[in-house]
């Protein structure tokens, strides 16, 4: 049998419209959801920002990211000479990688600060271009001072001395967009120094990569009350060396000691005249201290060498000054409580031939007193708390002049202080809170301090009469306790100062004493 063949179904036309519309409509549905899935929200928006910049920063903390600077350009310099700007910003140029580059563009930042002749630097890192990848282009931008001439006066005073002083100065920055600085300075004491300078800096002098200075200076001190001399001296100074930790200075100056008052003892009046002073000197500084004012932990070393008599003239001063200063600070752990010590040295002898008969300089020698704080004033051995300045050491009576008035042979002008040729101090400082919490916000706090300090003659063949014992006899000793407020600008302290150990012309006192000290 043969099987007849099944019709196919038609398929309505509606319901064929109709299945296409519902397929449409699933599409439509499809695309809606794209679309809504496409739009992004300003919060999505930046936490997608912050995550790519989190995978950054732990790129660049994990791993070193190459990269080459292909262009620095430089914008804003309408004066200053690019190739000053360039001489600061070289290490931007050999950069190897974005970490090297961050740190050179920080560095670099803050070298063309230190030039003084910007108001702002802003350093911008830009990406490369898209045919070079793996590059970077490095924008300097910055903005010249506006008013490229500065001064300021001020009057100061030292109470420890009882004098004051009127001091001004004028700077003129960038004159000729070298980074060249101009300045003159005015200084004068109503009773002890006045000074009269200019000076000009170069950052860059042809091929030197530090700063080059040079000062002339007229200098007036007078010393009267104390040594029975007045010092005048012009002067050429030429900074060589200038950096961190080193510095090298050459100085020339004409100097001339008199004694107006004619008073002066045999000693000063051998030193009277003219000298010629060329000397240079090389001063290394390392300072580790937190706090110059108050430092509670770290350490300081200072040491100056000069070399005088450089200029061939017999009236050249011929002599090695040799000087040092070590300080410690250490934290006890409460009450904000530290122990600074230090210890400070210098010596200084004429060469040439038959040298050690010969005297040393007056003005070169050393001198110790003041009540300037041992804790800040880093340099060398000068400050021995509760001594006058220049109130101990060698002396000599004064010339006997005939008088009617008694207060003319008072005990200031009894002897002249000579100075020494070596010197050595010492000091201990503790320092703590006090328990009013008004003060300690203020950072006004206590401390107790003892200081030693010698003054000897070595020259003109004393050294044949020094022993240990003799060298031991000669130290002074103080002690006493304070109250100490620190400033932005210096630091006060009202002492009471008990004498422990002096010498029969020495000029000490025990009692209150007040102290203004700057740190150097």
């Amino acid at each position: 049998m043969v099987e007849e063949d099944k019709p196919i179904p038609e398929i309505d036309e509606d319901e064929e419209e109709s299945s296409n519309r519902d397929e449409e409509e699933e599409e439509d549905d499809f695309d809606d959801e794209d679309e809504e899935e496409s739009v992004v929200t300003p919060e999505s928006r930046m936490r997608a920002e912050k995550a790519r910049m989190d995978g950054v920063f732990r790129r660049l903390s994990s791993e070193r990211v190459p990269l080459r600077v292909h262009d620095v350009l430089i914008k804003g310099n309408k004066k200053t000479k690019e190739s000053i700007i360039e001489a600061e910003i070289e290490a931007l140029k050999t950069a190897t990688s974005v970490q090297e580059l961050l740190q050179a563009a920080t560095i670099a930042n803050a070298r063309l600060q230190k030039l003084d002749i910007f108001d702002s630097v802003n350093i911008t890192l830009d990406s490369g271009p898209p045919e070079l990848p793996g590059t970077s282009n490095v924008i300097v931008e910055v903005v010249e001072s506006k008013n490229p001439l500065t001064g300021d006066i001020g009057i100061f005073t030292k109470p420890e001395a009882r004098s004051w002083s009127l001091e001004g100065s004028l700077k003129f920055k960038n004159l000729f967009g070298y980074g060249d600085l101009w300045d003159g300075s005015l200084s004068y004491g109503w009773d002890q120094t006045s000074e009269v300078s200019a000076g000009i800096s170069l950052p860059r002098f042809m091929r030197l990569l530090t700063p080059v200075m040079a000062r002339v200076s007229l200098l007036s001190q007078d010393w009267l009350k104390f040594s029975s001399y007045k010092e005048q001296s012009l002067g050429l100074s030429l900074g060589l060396l200038s950096t961190r930790n080193h510095d090298l200075a050459y100085n020339l100056s004409w100097r001339t000691l008199t004694d107006p008052s004619q008073m002066a003892s045999k000693s000063i009046r051998r030193q009277l005249g003219h000298g010629l002073l060329s000397h240079l000197k090389y001063t290394f500084k390392i300072d580790k201290r937190n706090s110059t004012l108050r430092p509670t932990k770290g350490f300081a070393f200072v040491s100056g060498s000069q070399l005088g008599g450089l200029f061939p003239d017999y009236r050249s001063l011929r002599f090695i000054r040799q000087e040092f200063d070590l300080r410690y600070a250490l934290p006890l752990g409460f009450a904000r409580a530290a122990l600074n010590v230090g210890v400070a040295g210098g010596v200084l002898f004429p060469w040439g031939s038959e040298f050690m008969n010969r005297p040393t300089s007056l003005p070169d020698r050393f001198f110790l007193g003041g009540n300037s704080s041992p804790v800040c004033t880093l340099g060398g051995p000068t400050s021995l708390l509760g001594f006058k300045t220049r109130g101990l050491g060698p002396s000599e009576p004064k010339r006997e002049v005939k008088t009617n008035s008694e207060a003319a042979n008072s005990d200031v002008g009894e002897r002249d202080f000579l100075g020494g040729d070596l010197a050595v101090t010492a000091f201990a400082d503790l320092s703590f809170d006090l328990p009013l919490k008004v003060l300690r916000d203020s950072n006004i706090h206590a401390h107790a301090f003892a200081c030693a300090g010698s003054l000897t003659k070595l020259t003109e063949n004393s050294f044949r009469d020094f022993s240990f014992q003799k060298y031991k006899d000669s130290f002074r000793s103080s002690a006493g306790f304070g109250l100490i407020v620190p400033t932005k600008l210096f630091r006060m302290e009202v002492n009471y100062c008990y004498i422990l150990r002096q010498h029969e012309h020495d000029r000490a006192k025990t009692g209150v004493q007040f102290s203004f000290s700057s740190p150097m």
